[in-house]
């Protein structure tokens, strides 16, 4: 260089050769250091975002702007995690509501919210509205009620399975439509609520073929067949 400088071998590099390298980190956190080191590195951080199909944000440290932010980087993204961990993950109903506005939310094919016990119904409307293209939905361990599972039926024709492991606030009020509007639905997780079996038999004469979990085989049932209990 003119002003005597010498430029290493990394700085050298294009923007899209260093987004291929930052959508090998999996650290966020490294991504964020990595962003503040120049501005070619920051615009290949966040180009390697639009390039990330899948982003998990279970065991990181996240609130609802850093990963609202992230999530609108994400503009190819098709599966997004923000399980809880054990570290606590702090979103909340504010943080999906900012979620639902990325424009790749239209293009999710899965979400987990599995143990969000911060979010309620408002956070989970919000964003399930918005992803017309869900495929496969885990909203255990959290607090939700019917209200979802109604907004579930009228946004996701194209739902194949969801979690509502520990849901004790849903009933057979929300699951008839889900199961009803949901025509390719496969299977549903029932762990852990209070969803009668009767309830549940009812939800088999809709779709036969739906996979209801918890199962067991009752031995006086012609041909033993499986009928799921809790």
């Amino acid at each position: 260089m003119g002003d005597g400088r010498e430029v290493s071998e990394i700085d050298r590099l294009p923007i899209d050769v260093l987004s291929h390298i930052f959508v090998l980190i999996s650290s966020f956190t490294d991504l964020a250091q990595a962003s503040r080191v120049c501005k070619k590195w920051r615009l290949g951080v966040r180009q390697s975002m639009g390039r990330r199909e899948s982003l998990c944000f279970s065991g990181f440290k996240m609130d609802d702007d850093s990963t609202s932010r992230l999530v609108f980087d994400a503009y190819s993204l098709k599966h997004l995690d923000i399980s809880r961990s054990c570290w606590g993950c702090q979103i909340s109903d504010n943080g999906l509501c900012k979620i639902s506005l990325a424009h790749c939310v239209s293009n999710l094919r899965s979400i987990s919210l599995w143990g969000m016990t911060g979010i309620t119904d408002k956070g989970v409307v919000h964003l399930i509205s918005k992803a017309k293209s869900l495929q496969h939905l885990n909203i255990g361990g959290t607090f939700i009620t019917d209200e979802s599972l109604f907004a579930i039926a009228e946004s996701s024709p194209n739902l194949k399975t969801i979690v509502l492991w520990s849901c004790r606030h849903i009933t057979e009020n929300g699951l008839l439509p889900l199961v009803h509007k949901c025509r390719k639905l496969e299977s549903i997780n029932l762990w852990g609520t209070r969803v009668p079996v009767n309830s549940i038999l009812g939800l088999l004469t809709i779709s036969p073929a739906l996979q209801i979990k918890p199962v067991v085989v009752l031995p006086s049932v012609d041909r033993a067949s499986h009928w799921p209990i809790l």
